[in-house]
């Protein structure tokens, strides 16, 4: 369900703001030379496409309220100073530090005020604006940003020739804080706005071919902001600055959406091989399914447009108070609350509304002998309420008499239908109401002695997770054309291949304590060497529930038999094992060693060699294990069966325990170990004419401990006949999930870049990057890429994380799900009326009217990212479909026509009680392009008045750019698109400042 995909990715977006558990992450940093604080630092963030920029305060500081995970470019920038970059890994590294910067030579002061540029603009510390995506990017004043892709934080202090020449538009900050050098006022804010509307966008793209009337549309965002002291006349006079921002936003989205549904002549029992008695429950939920309206068509049938909506409000504050000469206090207060609504292709409508807070409390002392000190305590709550289409209206299965599933008000609706044939799923959200809330504390410290600044300081969270939700209340059933060699007719007939459901123990009330201590050690050795050495220590304590309601099983050796263990009396009643509550032990060994290095090997030459290793630790493993382990028996239903002699399964009692099934469907290894990285990387930088800086990176990764997950006892299907081959050991327990910590991945990626400074208003980048991964890990990089199989079943674990053969694990190895080999980017930005070549003398009305304008775009072309081939049944004796691969044949893959972009030659059905030879993610996916373009430019009015105006066009070109092909290799459907990025569209937005 793309839709609902799309419009939870928005809703988590906005949540970063307010900070939960999931929220993005808080930077904070201090700037000092030789130990003092320096203010007035200009310090830009920046991320791929995400830009942010902030000045430090009296004391130094400088802070960023919301970094989003990855790695994150940070430039410090002030005249007289030599310019630092440096990069840090968000949440990975510590979030705060200490950055070191040295005033330039005499000689050079005198050559920069030589070369300024008189004509060049001053750059205002709040010149960021509102991006489509709700983040905050350079205004057309603001300066360009460059990403230095694969570096660490480690070592990143030599500037080298990463410093912009004289005539950088940030080479002279004329702005401290929220005060312009303009401005007579003590007080500074804006009103700003965003628009967009159907007129100017283009018009969906169709994957049938059908165009489907144009939804009308418009979106709209508000912004307005206000900063300055706080004086209360007669009470006192030097309060705190505070600063406050609101944004609201109206949001509606129309999307095309497209699959295959049965036909009249289908619904009516009438197939190729016959005609069959429908059943009712077969009837009442093909009720539920639009008739085709593309006649003819062998591959999608029906298309449809369907408009979301969005509204958010949020607000951010912040109080600033000195108080004497080494203590500061800040404190701020954020609160999020969004309402959407999502449909999907059969027209059901679910809500979701989220409200969220965040706050924090800092102070911070200056100690004598060079000793800074910050202590912050922090709290965020995040409320979410999800109300499915048919929650209180009307109860489809057991109107329909479909029996043995959860039938409360609350979860009414229909089961879940999947088909191999490429049929659209059935299927709509489940009920949920979850209140998330962190408290946590931390302490950051500096020491400045001579040539090394140390860092050291820890933090401390306890996390909560409170959720009345059920895991799989409806139920599914899956149709694979076993029973009568056709999944429709299943389906008609009511014989589901496979069923799964779970529900019961709807509270939940998940615990967890996270904490880490660190210390890093910035020598500089000499002016050309500085090293970086530190360690860190993370800790997440596995996931307990409240009320001790989670069940893991005891496994005896060789998986022969297996008997559920609970939270609330963790001794195994097989092996007499004792268990902590959390049933899963905790691993306390994470120390991570992290060292860097800046070097300029030649003095005289801008030549710049810098290098780290490190290794970081992935501490956010257990919460997903405690939510599968809270939902089993004995305190739940849970189960997942196929249909056989022994366990007859109907539509009407397909959600039954059957012998030799077991009635828990998950399982982890109570030695769990925590996954770990080691990231090394090298690079090159060096300058060339022309204002060039030519850059050469190398980045390494190893993984080792990831999460490995497959089916005990299990075996190969003999696809499509009554007659299954026999098991290995056919008392053996099967029908449940294991998961274990064996994984293992390995990455290398080179990378060119080449940049050119920006120089009479023109700055460009050009970068390529090759990489290579290969793992056998089922959540490397955030797991399956499949578009189409990991919305095929909601509760299914993706297809392709899942071992295809229990009994050779090996076979998984392959390339990565996140593995794109190429990678090219190109970026410019250019502002007119720059230097004398570019108009800067250019006088009267022409001067007024094509002077000031930034024209920037940037260009990303790229190789697909890969795909598993699914042939899409079921494991016998169990509920789970989909993990089987095909066989490749000597057929080019890529060579198909009739709308086709993988040929379905190339793969046939594995022979009877043998698994596929395909290989996990040996389908190339549909290459990535996308061109997106911005004209901007900032209007002088009245002094201290301002008015920005930005024109934003994303994919310009309307380019048509696939999400990923649909892989499962017995469907009609293999080999279309799954469904398309959005086509061109355009929003004005601007900005009043005063």
């Amino acid at each position: 369900m793309p839709t609902v995909t799309r419009c939870a990715s928005i809703l988590l977006l906005y949540a970063s703001v307010v900070g939960s558990a999931a929220f993005a992450q808080e930077h904070r940093g201090r700037v000092v030379v030789d130990g003092t604080p320096l203010p007035g630092v200009t310090v830009i963030a920046s991320q791929n496409e995400r830009t942010l920029t902030t000045v430090t305060n009296p004391e130094g500081g400088f802070q960023f309220l919301s970094l989003s995970a990855g790695d994150w470019h940070l430039h410090f920038e002030m005249q007289g100073f030599k310019a630092v970059d440096t990069t840090v890994a968000v949440p990975e590294t510590t979030p705060s530090a200490t950055v070191q910067m040295e005033m330039l030579p005499l000689s050079d002061l005198r050559a920069s005020a030589k070369t300024l540029h008189p004509s060049a603009p001053a750059v205002r510390d709040d010149s960021t604006v509102r991006t489509k995506d709700g983040t905050d990017t350079p205004s057309p004043s603001a300066p360009p940003t460059d990403s230095d892709a694969g570096m660490t934080a480690d070592g990143m202090l030599i500037n080298g020739s990463n410093n912009n020449a004289a005539t950088s538009k940030y080479s002279l900050a004329q702005a401290f804080g929220t005060r312009r050098a303009s401005s007579k006022s003590l007080y500074t804010g804006s009103l700003g706005f965003k628009l967009s509307a159907s007129p100017f966008d283009a018009r969906p793209y169709s994957l049938t071919g059908l165009q489907t009337p144009k939804a009308s549309y418009s979106t709209f965002t508000g912004l307005a902001t206000l900063g300055g002291p706080i004086r209360i006349p007669h009470v006192f006079y030097n309060g705190p600055n505070f600063f406050a921002a609101y944004q609201w936003t109206r949001n509606p989205e129309a999307f095309t959406q497209s699959g295959l549904v049965p036909t009249a002549a289908q619904r009516a029992g009438i197939l190729p091989t016959g005609t069959v008695a429908v059943t009712p429950q077969a009837a009442a939920l093909l009720a539920l399914y639009p008739l085709p309206n593309l006649a003819g068509s062998t591959q999608y049938n029906y298309q449809t447009q369907v408009l979301n909506n969005s509204h958010v409000d949020s607000l951010q504050t912040r109080l600033d108070k000195t108080i004497g000469r080494r203590d500061t206090m800040n404190g701020k207060f954020a609160f999020l609350n969004s309402r959407a609504d999502a449909t999907n292709l059969f027209h059901f409508r679910d809500t979701t509304k989220t409200f969220g807070i965040d706050s924090d409390v800092t102070w911070q002392h200056r100690f004598p002998r060079q000793i800074f000190v910050e202590t912050t305590y922090r709290f965020s709550r995040l409320r979410t309420d999800v109300t499915p289409f048919f929650a209180n209206l009307i109860n489809v299965s057991g109107n329909t008499g479909i029996t043995g599933n959860l039938q409360d008000p609350a979860n009414w609706g229909p089961p879940t239908l999947n088909f191999s044939s490429g049929i659209a799923s059935l299927t709509d959200g489940i009920s949920a109401f979850d209140r998330n809330q962190t408290d946590g504390v931390g302490i950051n410290a500096t020491w400045t002695y001579r040539r090394h600044t140390v860092t050291f300081g820890g933090d401390f969270r306890r996390q909560q997770f409170n959720q009345l939700q059920q895991a799989n209340p409806r139920g599914t059933f899956a149709f694979t054309g076993e029973a009568t060699g056709s999944d429709l007719r299943d389906f008609l007939t009511g014989v589901p291949d496979a069923s799964k459901v779970a529900f019961g123990n709807a509270d939940k009330y998940f615990r967890e304590s996270v904490s880490d201590l660190f210390v890093t050690d910035d020598w500089r050795v000499k002016p050309e060497l500085t090293l970086t050495t530190g360690i860190r220590w993370d800790y997440s304590a596995p996931v307990t529930e409240l009320k001790g309601r989670l069940v893991n099983l005891d496994v005896a050796p060789g998986f022969t038999a297996v008997q559920p263990v609970l939270g609330s009396n963790p001794v195994g009643p097989l092996t007499g094992m004792h268990y902590p509550s959390s049933l899963v032990r905790p691993d306390l060994r994470k120390f991570q060693p992290r060292f860097g290095f800046a070097w300029r090997p030649l003095p005289a030459t801008p030549l710049v060699i810098r290098g780290g290793y490190g290794i970081y630790v992935d501490t956010s493993v257990y919460l997903s294990a405690a939510g599968s382990m809270a939902q089993q028996a004995p305190l739940s239903k849970s189960l997942s069966v196929s249909n056989s002699s022994t366990c007859a399964l109907t539509l009407v009692n397909g959600f039954q325990d059957c012998a030799g099934i077991t009635s828990d469907t998950f399982a982890i290894d109570p030695n769990f170990r925590v996954g770990y990285a080691q990231i090394w990387n090298l690079s090159a930088q060096q300058d060339l004419p022309g204002s060039i800086v030519l850059t050469g990176t190398y980045l390494g990764s190893k993984g080792t401990r990831g999460p490995q997950e497959f089916l005990p006892n299990t075996y190969a299907p003999s696809y499509g006949t009554t007659t299954q081959p026999a098991p290995t050991c056919a008392s053996c327990p099967r029908g449940f999930l294991y998961r274990t910590s064996n994984g293992n991945s390995i990455r290398h990626a080179g990378e060119v870049q080449l940049r050119r400074r920006l120089r009479s208003g023109f700055t460009a980048t050009l970068d390529y990057l090759y990489a290579h991964s290969i793992d056998n890990d089922a959540y490397l990089g955030g797991g399956s890429t499949n578009t189409y199989n990991s919305a095929l079943d909601p509760y299914n674990t993706p297809s392709d994380t899942i071992a295809q053969n229990w009994q050779n694990l090996q076979a998984e190895r392959s390339r990565s799900s996140f593995d794109q080999r190429h990678l090219l980017k190109f970026t410019f930005q250019y502002t007119s009326g720059t230097g004398i070549g570019g108009g800067t003398l250019l006088t009267g009305w022409r001067g007024r009217v094509l002077k000031q304008w930034t024209l920037s775009s940037s260009l990303s072309a790229g190789s697909g990212l890969p795909q598993t081939p699914i042939y899409y049944t079921t494991l016998p004796g169990t509920g789970f479909a989909g993990t089987i691969r095909p066989n490749r044949t000597a057929a080019d893959l890529y060579t198909a026509s009739n709308g086709y972009h993988l040929n379905a030659a190339a793969f046939a059905t594995p022979a009877a009680g043998q698994f596929g030879n395909a290989g996990r993610y040996s389908i190339e996916g549909p290459n990535a392009v996308a061109v997106d373009s911005s004209l901007a430019r900032v209007f002088k009015l009245r002094d201290p008045l301002s008015l920005d105006i930005r024109i934003d066009s994303t994919n310009v070109l309307n380019h048509v750019a696939f999400t990923g092909w649909n892989t499962l290799t017995n469907s009609t459907t293999f080999g279309l698109p799954a469904s398309a990025n959005a086509m061109r569209s355009f929003e004005l937005s601007g900005r009043l400042r005063f």
